[in-house]
């Protein structure tokens, strides 16, 4: 990497790993270089040199290529040293500074929120949502903010029937139609809000964190002390503004895009 020319040609080798990073199988060459708009040429010389450097396999009989081990080893030594985890950190800290609220961040898994990160501010109200925890997507504002940026067929897939739908306080969708109505105006909206769906008392405000690719990676979200008799609509704008702008943060820090 001594020369400046060499520069153009990682851009291409990292543009050809990412498109086969998204493909659900082995790509054709000549696909390759017609998604990325490149000469088939430059396109069979970067291939050639990602599989003598093992992040890309080469399948002769099927003429693709695929995804090598040296890509899996990349992504094993990413999850291993939790990089989400240590770049949310000061954000949440920051967070946590301008609302006086605890702060979360949250993952999907299946069906499920889980939580990976909480700071909180120096006399915290306590809170179920703790490192760890896993709650019915479905129910957390985090988990919502996700949802409404995943596609309605993968959405119906996590919430095929009713019995998806756990009920924790009363409150919340209770069936498909209900909540992509809910994830359809927290879309529109930019932040997803819950009001006791999880803990009586308790409500809390989320946006999303977004990968390159725009796909929902984790949410952020501010938990806060709230009562109300029955569900009183409120949206907390004044929270969803740091709220946003500390998942903007993010996205930005892990190199994404807010949509």
């Amino acid at each position: 990497m001594g020369a400046s020319s060499d520069v153009p040609a990682l851009r291409r080798g990292l543009a050809v790993l990412r498109l086969l990073a998204g493909k659900a199988g082995p790509v054709a060459a000549a696909a390759v270089a017609r998604e990325l708009g490149l000469p088939r040429s430059t396109v069979y010389h970067l291939l050639a040199e990602l599989v003598d450097a093992g992040f890309v396999t080469h399948l002769p009989e099927d003429r693709r290529y695929a995804l090598g081990l040296g890509a899996f080893e990349l992504g094993s030594a990413y999850l291993r040293h939790d990089p989400l985890e240590r770049l949310a950190r000061p954000v949440l800290s920051r967070l946590i500074e301008r609302t006086g609220h605890t702060a979360h961040l949250g993952v999907l898994h299946g069906r499920e929120a889980l939580y990976l990160l909480r700071e909180q501010p120096p006399h915290p109200h306590t809170v179920v949502t703790d490192v760890g925890v896993r709650l019915p997507a479905h129910l957390p504002a985090s988990g919502r903010a996700m949802l409404a940026h995943l596609p309605p067929a993968q959405v119906r897939a996590l919430f095929p029937t009713r019995d998806a739908f756990v009920d924790r306080t009363g409150r919340g969708p209770v069936h498909l139609p209900a909540l992509r109505g809910l994830l359809t105006a927290e879309r529109r909206r930019g932040w997803a809000v819950e009001d006791g769906y999880v803990t009586p008392g308790f409500a809390s405000v989320a946006a999303v964190v977004l990968d390159h690719t725009e796909h929902p990676v984790a949410a952020i979200s501010t938990t806060f002390r709230h009562h109300c008799e029955s569900e009183c609509g409120q949206l907390w704008p004044e929270l969803a503004e740091p709220t946003l702008a500390a998942a903007a943060e993010l996205t930005t820090r892990i190199s994404g895009r807010r949509s």
